[in-house]
């Protein structure tokens, strides 16, 4: 039998030699080397590893979704390994501070020998961008053609079909969609949930009429207004043309069942059989808001490095950086459901047969 575990060198192990002959500068090949151009190569070799670790995590989480049933035990492993994609995140942003210690003038040592090659060509970034379920004709700044065009054909066909299968975003929703404890012969969660919601907005209402003597007209007319924009937007969770309009026009991603599954275990996280999946929806809204904060940074970062200048790969610069940092978010669905979310003290009172399937006790 053939022994496996035979002496292993630490850099041949990391390949070291194969890593650390990687950071060639163009400034050194034209015979006056740029000294931060390694630091500039070393950074966003760093970004690209990491990019690759989340997109292995990524993709083992992909796997799982794919399940028709998912175990609680294999839950919890989702949870640790988005907890992992969390902690990247923070070394993502951290890396920055690195970088900022190049001052613009060093950087324009180097800068016009990088054209037309941008971060905007990181098919890595892309790809996690895809699975989290943004595609690339989803993009507010730029148009498809434009985004692909900017990737070398095989790149582009790539991330085309990566679109064509399932993301870890429609896995997601397919697993919200099959959550069972809402809706039976026996109890309709969402009629009492409408009637409590009824309730809410009618003693806002009857607040704002009782203020009306003390309080400007127009001052009122606003908030009554608010109120009735409010009512319709609780309106649209329970109208199915409604909300798959919303579906149509963008202003949604999720599908109208997911979306009220997802709700149900925001309201409900605190039972024991709903920990691991609010954790989960938790960290998914972390992820987002954690690539948000690292696009905003990058774009602080952009602005400061070059002004107003174009980037290398001909966008806006730190204008667009900016643009994608607000506009590009995978999971804001998840987000929006703080709208929806009542009181505990109002929660509907569960059925007993429910409420036992949905506890321990030891």
């Amino acid at each position: 039998m053939q022994n496996l575990n035979k002496p292993v060198y630490y850099g041949e192990y990391l390949e070291l030699n194969k890593l650390l002959d990687t950071q060639n500068p163009r400034s050194k090949e034209l015979g006056n080397e740029a000294h931060d151009e390694t630091l500039f190569i070393i950074v966003h070799q760093v970004y690209e590893l990491w990019f690759k670790q989340i997109l292995h995590e990524l993709n083992s989480l992909h796997r799982v979704f794919l399940r028709d049933q998912i175990e609680d035990s294999v839950l919890s492993r989702v949870v640790l390994r988005l907890e992992r994609i969390k902690k990247i995140q923070g070394i993502l942003v951290d890396q920055l501070d690195v970088m900022e210690t190049m001052t613009p003038m060093d950087f324009l040592e180097f800068r016009d020998l990088l054209v037309p090659a941008s971060g905007f060509q990181s098919v890595q970034f892309r790809e996690i961008e895809i699975l989290l379920g943004l595609k690339t004709d989803q993009r507010k700044e730029v148009d498809r053609t434009y985004f692909l065009g900017r990737l070398k054909k095989e790149d582009a066909e790539r991330l085309m079909e990566l679109e064509k299968g399932e993301t870890l975003f429609t896995r997601i929703e397919a697993w919200l969609e099959r959550m069972p404890f809402s809706q039976s012969k026996e109890f309709n969660f969402w009629t009492e949930y409408q009637s409590v919601v009824d309730d809410m907005l009618s003693g806002d209402e009857i607040t704002i009429l009782d203020n009306m003597a003390t309080l400007p007209k127009n001052s009122v007319d606003a908030q009554l207004e608010n109120l009735k924009s409010t009512r319709e937007t609780f309106e649209t969770l329970f109208d199915e043309e409604k909300y798959n309009e919303l579906v149509r026009d963008g202003k949604r991603k999720l599908s109208q069942k997911a979306t009220l599954h997802a709700l149900f275990i925001l309201l409900y996280r605190d039972r024991p059989i709903f920990n691991l999946p609010y954790m989960i929806l938790s960290s998914l809204m972390d992820i987002d808001e954690g690539f948000t904060s690292w696009r905003h940074r990058h774009a602080i970062m952009a602005h400061r490095m070059l002004g107003t200048k174009i980037g290398t790969g001909g966008s806006s610069g730190h204008k667009y950086l900016k643009s994608a940092a607000e506009n590009n978010r995978s999971f804001l669905d998840l987000f929006n459901l703080s709208t929806f979310l009542i009181p505990r003290s109002k929660l509907p009172e569960l059925p007993k047969s429910l409420d036992e399937i949905m506890n321990f006790k030891y």
